[in-house]
């Protein structure tokens, strides 16, 4: 990986900026965007200093033109794209009945659509240079989980996207990895959408008992560096992913009890 340019959305924290330092301490060179330009510094700030070579790169990955000029931005920088990790993602957390579906149309737009469109602007640089595309799923873009309407539908369709360009890219040489994380320590949660679309705030979740997202960008640094095809991490989502191919019945019950145990769970 010792050169190798790689772009990471949503990389000034959680998983993304973890991702940075997993990649840049095997001397990657890093851009991360981002939306917040004083976040997108401090991150950029704090890689710096342990001897990555990084730059920043403001944008918003619901908008098509953004992506355009962030692969723009990219190449003009380093004079070339090896690798998109494409991480940047926003969660939900309502029923479907009271939810407002301008939320369901938001988390489309960003885990999905964000993907779609940073994908397209770099693909013709990463299969120049025969690179990867990388796409953060999740355990939910296997198994739908309740109040999780737009987030499960998002991963789901990433999922489906990314199958397609496994494909489109066999003879091309291209790697693509779908890694698909269980419950991972982040800020995802805190900046979770309700039914109105308002912030969750607090996490419903005890982030202390979750896989670190050290442990986990270290797991996708490797799997990135094999050039694995899929990355399913955490023995709890393993387990969820294999039962539910084979007893969905019996999941639907087991997923609703352990959802409806969440604090402040919208289950009545």
């Amino acid at each position: 990986m010792k050169d190798k340019v790689v772009i990471i959305t949503g990389g000034s924290s959680g998983i993304g900026y973890a991702l940075a330092e997993a990649f840049g301490a095997n001397g990657s060179k890093i851009m991360i965007t981002g939306r917040k330009q004083e976040a997108l510094d401090e991150a950029t700030n704090k890689l710096e200093a342990k001897g990555i070579e990084v730059i920043s790169f403001q944008s918003d990955v619901s908008k098509e033109e953004d992506n355009q000029k962030m692969a723009e931005a990219a190449v003009k920088h380093f004079g070339r794209i090896d690798i998109l990790i494409n991480n940047a993602g926003i969660s939900m957390r309502a029923l479907f009945s009271e939810l407002d579906l301008s939320v369901v149309k938001r988390v489309m737009d960003i885990n999905f659509y964000g993907a779609l469109y940073a994908t397209k602007y770099c693909l013709s640089e990463i299969e120049k240079n025969q690179g990867s595309v990388v796409g953060i799923s999740s355990i939910a873009g296997y198994r739908g989980l309740p109040a999780r309407t737009g987030y499960s539908a998002s991963k789901f369709a990433l999922q489906g996207f990314l199958e397609v360009l496994r494909t489109e890219m066999l003879k091309k040489n291209v790697h693509v990895l779908t890694a698909c994380p269980g419950f991972t320590a982040s800020n995802i949660r805190k900046s979770s959408l309700t039914a109105d679309g308002s912030h969750q705030g607090d996490s419903p979740r005890k982030e202390e008992k979750m896989m670190t997202a050290e442990e986990c960008a270290n797991h996708i640094y490797k799997a990135t560096k094999k050039r694995k095809k899929f990355l399913t991490l955490t023995t709890q989502g393993k387990l969820t992913v294999f039962l539910n191919k084979w007893i969905p019945g019996f999941m639907d019950k087991v997923v609703y009890n352990v959802m409806a145990k969440e604090e402040n769970s919208p289950f009545k």
